[in-house]
């Protein structure tokens, strides 16, 4: 695949909807130790960056304070679940996420 022709901010979405399906627990510290990337980048792709393709997110309460918890799919809206695995190390190559 010619990674040149991936959208950055398209793939950016679809690895942290691929990591939140995949991770056990996913909160924003463990996405944010995956890519590197910023917390409030991480919590604007998932509050709005995601919900404009159809998918849906839902946050699951754990302790009393309101970030105790951690982020689940419940639909992966317009993206292909086995399309964005097939093409994760692509993905990961372009966002120079390891």
């Amino acid at each position: 695949m010619d990674i040149s022709k991936l959208n950055p901010t398209i793939c950016r979405r679809m690895l942290t909807l691929h990591l939140i399906d995949s991770l056990e627990k996913p909160d924003t510290p463990a996405l944010e130790a995956e890519t590197g990337w910023p917390r409030r980048t991480l919590q604007d792709i998932i509050a709005k960056g995601l919900p404009g393709h159809g998918c849906e997110v839902d946050f699951v309460q754990q302790g009393v304070r309101n970030n105790d918890g951690y982020h689940r799919v419940l639909d992966w809206g317009s993206f292909d679940k086995n399309w964005v695995v097939r093409h994760l190390k692509d993905i990961q190559q372009l966002l120079n996420v390891p």
